[in-house]
Formats: structure tokens, sequence, C-alpha cells
């Protein structure tokens, strides 16, 4: 199958069109450069838990400013302070930031649904996505930064996933594939710590964060979910328009 733009597909999608992974056998000396964060140090991971955190509740501000509801927001006002509840220092481990951001979304993802319906995470993703373009540094590496950025986000919580052997990142286009989505299991850790998990899939909010961070970047996203013996799975792609542009009319001619 190949890969739907925009679409979805496996757990979330239309029955009858979820691709199955089947199980790999890792190359260990390829490790390095398929899954290249796997030695993140630990002050890197406290600081993008950090940009993530104020990427969410900067872009949750900005879209409820944008709604003009002042009932929610005086709400929201409160509930910035039941987020940011035992901040931990600079200094502080990544595991405490990881809670925090854990704590932080879920209770952001809560709000919004309770008061707007879960129709409305992909406008919250959108206004994220603002806020990450301006927080996301640029690497010079095209359309690979965008997905450099979702393979850091994987390795934060320990998914397996793999940049393609045969294709690796480029400016033009760049794929990855997490082979075995950590954040699932994370949330079932979470729910049975007594966190309350307001949507049923992470993907659910998962594809429109990513899908509009790749756009926020000026590139085109793709992804297609994936379900098999690893667990559940995507794959992500991020093509700049000029190629997009010399395929059309390549195919056109």
């Amino acid at each position: 199958m190949g890969v739907v733009p925009e679409g979805r597909t496996g757990p979330d999608g239309p029955a009858g069109r979820q691709v199955v992974l089947l199980p790999v056998t890792p190359d260990t000396g390829a490790e390095t450069s398929r899954s290249p964060y796997r030695s993140m140090p630990d002050g890197e991971r406290s600081a993008l838990w950090r940009r993530r955190l104020h990427e969410a509740e900067a872009g949750l501000t900005r879209y409820l400013v944008s709604l003009g509801d002042q009932p929610q927001l005086a709400e929201w006002f409160a509930l910035q302070g039941e987020i940011f509840a035992d901040l931990p220092d600079g200094s502080a481990p990544s595991a405490q930031w990881q809670r925090l951001f854990f704590r932080g979304q879920a209770l952001m993802e809560r709000f919004l649904v309770r008061h707007y319906g879960e129709q409305v995470l992909a406008a919250w993703a959108a206004s994220n996505a603002e806020v990450h373009r301006t927080v996301e540094p640029d690497h010079g590496r095209g359309a690979a930064d965008p997905i450099h950025r979702i393979a850091r986000q994987a390795e934060l919580y320990g998914s397996d996933y793999e940049f393609d052997d045969a294709r690796p990142p480029g400016p033009q286009h760049a794929a990855l594939t997490i082979t075995h989505c950590a954040i699932w299991d994370y949330r079932e850790q979470a729910r049975r710590s007594g966190v309350t998990i307001t949507l049923a899939s992470p993907c659910t909010y998962c594809t429109h964060a990513l899908s509009a961070n790749i756009r926020a970047k000026g590139y085109r996203p793709a992804h297609r979910l994936l379900s098999g013996p690893t667990g559940h799975g995507c794959h992500w792609e991020a093509s700049a328009e000029e190629q997009e542009n010399d395929e059309k009319t390549t195919g056109a001619a």
C-alpha cells in the first residue's frame, strides 16, 4: 500500500485498510544511522520535553484566545496552574519532565474535548504548529528536519523507529517508520497509575500534530498507521513542494 497523504489508516482508520507490520530482525551494524538518537543525552531529552510542553500550552492559549470564549479562558487559566504544579527545576532528570508533559497533555486533551468536542483537536494541533514553527530550530536539512524531529520524539518514549536505508532523509524528501510506538505503552502505564486518558487512541491527536508540524515547516506531510506483531506503529514522510511539482509534471508528460 502506498502512503496516503493527509490520510489515516490502521487502528483509527477505515476498516480493512490497515497496514500490517511484520517482525524485522534489526541490523545492529546499521543501528546508529537508522536510529541516530539512541544516545541522546538526558539534558537534551529534558529540553525537548520542555519545548513540546511549551508548544502545546502556548498553542492552546493561542487557540482559546482566537475563540474569544471568556468563561472557558477563566477555567483555562486555572488549569494552567494545575499543569505546572510541582514544576521541576532545570537540572531535573528527563523522567520528571516527561511526567509533567504527559500530565499537561492529558489535562489539555480533557479540557478541549469536554468543552468543544474531539473535532477541535486538529485546530489545536494547527495552533501548536504555529508555535512549533518559531521555537523548533531549522538545521538546514530541508525535509529531513521535521522527520528528524519525529525521530527525536519517538526516542523520548523509547519507541522503535528507523530511517529507510535505501533512501536516507534528504532536503527534498524524508521518511521514517516507527515500528513500535511506545506512547501506547506509556499511556497504559499512566492509566493504571490513575491518570485520566480522554482519547481512545493517541493517534487521534498525534497524527494531526505531526502533520501540522511538517506543514508549518513548509513541507507536505503523508502518513499511514501500522499494526501487527510488533504493536502499533506509523510511517511518516515529508516532501518539498518543488519535488511534488516535478513529479506531477513528469507524470503528465
